[in-house]
């Protein structure tokens, strides 16, 4: 192991790709950015340079080095993660399996697949658990519906296979096809038309937990505007609406509470108020994980930033719902409570949003509200209403 090289952890989809490459499931590739492959790896910019570094797991447990050209050395295969027994190589799999029915499985199965399916003996079953795959059940869920599903068949073996999506359906197709060979090692295929139906009791079961509907899903109501543009008001009025219905559980992440114990010691330049809404991100991502709803009101000005927190809440299997409080700065001024504009005004506040920091105005917001001249109860039913067309929260 070499501990003196940099490191770097990976995105889920790299990881994925990662598993793939030195198992040889992706042969003929053998690293990352190889000419014309979808299977990249993309570095932070003070590694961009470095001739070779260390690939580890979230957990920091080294994985693979890999050098600038994207050469692969595997170090030690991942230990942790959900159904890691199932997570097979394909020598592996030739070993135990040879001579059965090899089947690729991307969602649950309904009844009418395994009617199909049960005709034959001895089947395989390829859970294609890869990150950023089709909407509609994570890889977690998808293992565990291809294993109620195998209890329907006769002698089915399940084993997950990390098949990530990468952007472009024709490479992925190809990918995929390439990947199943190389499981089946010339054996038979048998593909399940991508169709919906009825799914048996237990898989529905499982489907339904790990997919709720869109009223039940964990989400993020993240407002963004100016400092003075009531979106930390409207985030309270709606906190307070949701508390009263009692349906579900609210956690409120406002930017000066975050401060205070999320927070502390941070300064605030751009860096350091880059990172506090990272970390908002990421506490909130994981309360949308457990089907709670977070409610953030940060200024969060950044584009790329609020994109990360975006990123975390999906990843999670939450839905995030971008609020833009889009008060005017002029207005924003003349609200001044607290003389911030003044002080900013007269450089006694460095790097202050709208007058010596830029805000960059979002063009995902799932609604824009500008709070100029308006009751809180006004404001907030523009929110109510796009949370409703939305399908989120039920009836706010």
């Amino acid at each position: 192991m070499s501990t003196h090289l940099p490191q770097h952890c990976p995105t889920p989809r790299e990881l994925d790709d990662l598993e793939l490459l030195v198992s040889g499931a992706l042969a003929p590739l053998t690293g990352f950015n190889e000419p014309g492959s979808p299977v990249t790896l993309t570095l932070p910019d003070e590694l961009a340079d470095a001739p070779e570094i260390e690939l580890v797991d979230p957990e920091g447990l080294p994985l693979a080095r890999v050098t600038a050209e994207g050469s692969v050395t595997s170090l030690s295969p991942a230990h942790f993660g959900p159904f890691r027994r199932l997570h097979l190589t394909p020598a592996e799999v030739r070993e135990r399996y040879a001579g059965r029915v090899f089947v690729p499985v991307a969602g649950p199965l309904t009844v009418e697949d395994l009617a199909e399916l049960a005709t034959h003996d001895k089947l395989v079953l390829l859970a294609l658990t890869g990150h950023g795959t089709p909407e509609g059940i994570d890889p977690v869920g998808l293992v565990r519906a291809t294993l109620a599903a195998a209890g329907h068949l006769p002698d089915a073996e399940v084993v997950a296979v990390p098949l990530a999506a990468h952007g472009d359906a024709t490479a992925d197709h190809l990918l995929g096809r390439q990947v199943v060979d190389h499981y089946a090692d010339g054996d038979e295929v048998r593909a399940v038309p991508d169709r919906e139906g009825e799914l048996p009791e237990d898989v529905a079961a499982i489907v339904d937990f790990a997919r709720p509907p869109l009223e039940r899903r964990g989400v993020v109501l993240f407002f963004t505007g100016l400092s003075g543009s009531g979106k930390s008001t409207l985030a309270r009025a709606l906190q307070d609406t949701l508390l009263e219905q009692g349906t579900r559980t609210v956690t409120s992440l406002d930017g000066d509470v975050v401060r205070r114990n999320l927070s502390a010691g941070l300064s605030f330049s751009k860096e350091d108020r880059e990172t506090n809404i990272r970390r908002i991100g990421w506490v909130a991502a994981e309360i949308s994980r457990h089907g709670g709803v977070a409610i953030c009101s940060p200024i969060a000005p950044f584009d790329a930033t609020r994109k990360q927190v975006r990123a975390m809440v999906e990843e999670a299997g939450g839905e995030f719902f971008l609020v833009h409080v889009a008060t005017p700065l002029e207005e924003c001024e003349r609200r001044d409570r607290k003389g911030l504009y003044a002080k900013a005004r007269a450089g006694q506040i460095p790097e202050f949003t709208g007058i010596s920091s830029p805000y960059e105005e979002p063009t995902d917001a799932a609604v824009r509200v500008d709070t100029t001249g308006r009751t809180i109860e006004d404001a907030l039913a523009d929110v109510q209403r796009a949370l409703a067309d939305a399908g989120l929260l039920g009836d706010t």
